[in-house]
């Protein structure tokens, strides 16, 4: 099945608001790690979303070039071209893009997917994150305006975010913001809601708590129940149909009661990330440490090639982050969810 199409993303996400389910949107760096994924989203029949970060499309372009967005568009047709082979719906989407990078990630994303619609072609993405979170909120607001009146006339959903994430993503250090700052208000996703719903479908990371990074359990206090407060206030104000399609960041080492409580409140997204690095890259070091002899020519032996082929230890790392992927799906509740199969 090739990417999802407009119309497939949406019900996508309206099954998962009405479901009481979400959709596992992971960070990825490189083709190994979206076959991860997609090895993930086939084994449990459902769909799922890619995604891809300022600092993932940078090095994903390599270190010779170093560009962003042409990093992005890479690791997009790969998605395209391995999606076509499987029975589930897969949806891309791009990450945190502050304003800061507007001009040189999000902006050009949407012009190719705008090159490609006027010669017949398929979105490249469907959807993109704006994050103006660090702004005065009336700007922010302002911008996503903007920004979602293009993405809407190309069918991509833009997705937003009021409050500040915590912690540290991409070189973005949020660690320190004044406690206040880390929950988004009502009064917020009422204005959110009634300036952008008209004018398109849009995504809306509102802060509850949420913290980038890894952490022991307990560590993170979260409160879902801004989410609750947040989306009564907003179908009090503007009807039901405006209640949101809420994503949740800093998905990592959330326990599994409070991921759980987020989906009652309208969680359609949750992102992984920091958890997927970590079992991406563990069964690499149990290779490299358990065949240590093997990978190094060590006292003038010659190693063994089957031991050090990247091939050899990239398999067991795409294996490490993909039973991860599963755990996602099964704690959102979406497995057996895609719409192929329903």
């Amino acid at each position: 099945m090739p990417v999802a199409t407009y119309e497939q993303y949406c019900k996508m996400l309206d099954r998962a608001s009405t479901g009481g389910y979400a959709f596992p949107a992971i960070n990825v760096t490189s083709t190994s790690t979206a076959n991860a994924c997609l090895m993930a989203f086939k084994e449990m029949k459902t769909d799922g979303i890619i995604q891809v970060s300022t600092g993932g499309g940078k090095f994903c372009s390599g270190q010779a070039i170093g560009d962003m967005a042409l990093g992005a568009i890479s690791l997009a047709q790969h998605v395209h071209l391995m999606a076509e082979k499987l029975d589930i719906v897969v949806a891309l989407h791009t990450d945190h893009c502050h304003p800061e990078y507007l001009d040189s990630f999000m902006l050009p994303l949407i012009a190719e997917t705008e090159r490609r619609r006027a010669k017949g072609l398929p979105n490249l993405f469907n959807s993109h994150m704006f994050d103006g979170s660090e702004m005065p909120f009336a700007e922010n607001v302002k911008k996503s305006k903007e920004l979602l009146e293009r993405c809407a006339k190309s069918e991509i959903i833009l997705e937003v975010e009021s409050g500040v994430v915590g912690g540290e993503e991409d070189g973005k250090n949020n660690e320190g913001t004044p406690s206040d700052k880390l929950y988004t208000t009502p009064e917020e996703m009422v204005e959110m809601a009634r300036v952008l719903g008209p004018i398109g479908k849009f995504m809306y990371a509102a802060t509850f708590g949420n913290v980038h990074g890894v952490y022991k359990p307990g560590n993170v206090k979260l409160r879902p129940d801004i989410l609750k407060k947040g989306q009564e206030a907003v179908m009090k104000e503007l009807g039901k149909d405006a209640r949101h399609l809420l994503v949740f960041h800093g998905g990592s080492g959330s326990e599994l009661h409070e991921i759980h409580e987020t989906l009652n409140y309208g969680v359609i997204k949750m992102n992984v990330d920091t958890d997927t690095q970590y079992t991406y890259t563990r069964p690499v070091i149990d290779h490299m440490f358990t065949n240590y002899d093997k990978v190094l020519k060590v006292d003038g032996e010659v190693g063994s090639k089957k031991h050090y082929d990247p091939r050899e230890w990239m398999k067991k790392a795409e294996k490490g982050m993909s039973a991860r992927v599963v755990q996602a799906i099964k704690d959102l509740k979406c497995e057996g969810k895609s719409l192929l199969h329903n």
